[in-house]
């Protein structure tokens, strides 16, 4: 008789999750509280690129002289009609997964679940009444939502969250970001694009302060995002604020985070009509049952796992967000711990390779890495070398008019193995997947070199900086 799973939590890790156990032979039931996708297709992921995309064609408009064309008009932002299209999107991309589950014989049950002992589900469903579910193994799969910074509290109308901002009526003439991560930089790069303007507020020291990001990259965007007169305030914290004239005042100060030295950034204040707060994300761990099922949670409240993703409960795994920030929160690393922990609940023995999962900025320039950083090598007491190569030198940035940005790659000294790669330009989200092959191959940068490349493609930045680690790079100027 084939095993009976329920996966509670329909985005990317628990839909995953479903479907994989479906196709292992597993009897599979999905319950979902909201949209199946979660906050990946509904509030994150696919409604913000669908918006970026739109941002971007209109930045092209504005390049259009320099591509030697000319428009006799006057093209504008309808934001509007661009939200009805990100909804037609996520509209679409909602049934193709519904007629996924049915073409694989995935129940989807529409509620509320939490654990009900070690081998029941309770679910509240959305319609009323109530369901109790009988199973072998669970999946939890319930994901997280933004959280609100210190002293500031999302109110939907002057402080808002990145749910909130799909729902704005306008585009604000000015908007403070509190967080300078990727979700920060991404509705900045967005939002500036469409005319608003735009001033980042970062505790840390630099956009994109993440260990695993090399520095240059994020001084590189810093750089293109004042090109764009997107204003960073790094080292800054928001220390209050008040109502004037209905605008929020924001008043700045020093973070406690930096080391200032003997010249501290003086207060300043900064007003705004929309403050949007992009500082992290709350785990969604709340009603489930999971201390009286026995499943254990770290002192931050994550869930714990072992390699399998099993936790401290008899037949329960976990997998996502609800697994902390110790991993990244990535739909794409969920959807990858959905896989491995629907084959484990059928008798499997799968782990994750967290040491080569890519992540991405879809800022402008784009942002993307995989691997080790210098800094975290150095952490890590290993040597390593690395070399860089400048878009700017490429035939098809030229082409493209995209000249900003670089490819970095982070290699053993003797091996020239590769450790890392880190690329901020023209599609560096697309092209960071050949680096993260050859990480999980154990690709060296002769290898890479050595890989004849398509002419012209921005692809070549990646072969031209193997060749640069090997000291032979064709289209580099000779070290001195």
């Amino acid at each position: 008789m084939a095993r009976r799973i329920v996966v509670i939590g329909a985005g990317p890790g628990g839909y995953q999750a479903a479907l994989r156990a479906a196709q292992l032979g597993g009897r599979v039931q999905l319950v979902e509280a909201a949209g199946v996708g979660g906050t990946c297709l509904h509030w994150g992921c696919i409604p913000t690129k669908t918006l970026l995309a739109s941002a971007n064609a209109l930045e092209t408009v504005g390049r259009l002289e320099e591509l030697g064309l000319r428009l006799e008009g006057r093209v504008v932002a309808d934001w509007p009609a661009m939200l009805a299209r990100k909804d037609r999107v996520v509209e679409l991309q909602t049934q193709a997964l519904e007629k996924l589950f049915e073409a694989n014989g995935v129940e989807l049950v529409r509620g509320r679940a939490r654990l009900a002992g070690p081998s029941r589900v309770e679910v509240a469903l959305a319609q009323g009444g109530s369901l109790s579910l009988q199973c072998e193994r669970v999946i939890l799969a319930t994901g997280s939502r933004p959280a609100d910074p210190p002293g500031l509290t999302r109110d939907g109308e002057r402080f808002l969250n990145s749910d909130d901002m799909f729902a704005l009526a306008a585009i604000p003439a000015s908007l403070a970001v509190v967080g300078g991560g990727v979700v920060g930089c991404e509705f900045a790069s967005l939002m500036s694009a469409l005319g608003s303007q735009v001033t980042i507020i970062e505790a840390l020291d630099r956009l994109l302060p993440l260990p695993s990001l090399d520095q240059d990259c994020s001084r590189i965007l810093q750089r293109e995002f004042k090109k764009r007169k997107i204003k960073a305030l790094t080292g800054m914290v928001v220390g209050g604020w008040q109502a004037r004239d209905g605008r929020v005042e924001l008043e700045l100060g020093p973070s406690p985070l930096v080391d200032h030295g003997k010249r501290p950034p003086k207060p300043q204040t900064l007003t705004a009509d929309k403050v949007l707060l992009a500082v992290g994300r709350g785990l969604n761990t709340s009603g489930l049952g999971l201390a009286a099922a026995g499943v254990e949670r770290d002192e931050r409240g994550a869930v714990k796992v072992d390699a399998g993703l099993r936790t401290t409960a008899d037949g329960v795994y976990a997998v996502g967000d609800i697994l902390g920030a110790a991993r990244p929160m990535l739909a794409h690393l969920a959807g990858a711990e959905g896989v491995a922990a629907a084959a484990n609940a059928l008798g499997g023995g799968e782990t994750v390779p967290y040491d080569v999962v890519p992540a991405a900025a879809f800022t402008s320039p784009e942002v993307a890495w995989v691997g080790l950083s210098p800094s975290q090598a150095a952490q890590r007491d290993l040597e390593a070398v690395s070399k860089t190569f400048a878009f700017r030198a490429l035939g098809k940035s030229q082409a493209l008019g995209e000249l900003a940005g670089q490819c970095k790659l982070i290699c053993e000294p003797t091996t020239l193995k590769l450790l890392g790669a880190h690329i901020i330009g023209p599609h560096a989200a697309d092209l960071i997947h050949e680096c993260a092959l050859g990480l999980s191959l154990g690709a060296t940068a002769a290898d890479l070199a050595d890989t004849i490349h398509a002419h012209p493609t921005l692809g070549e930045a990646i072969r031209e900086t193997a060749e640069a680690c090997l000291g032979l790079g064709l289209h580099s100027m000779p070290e001195r």
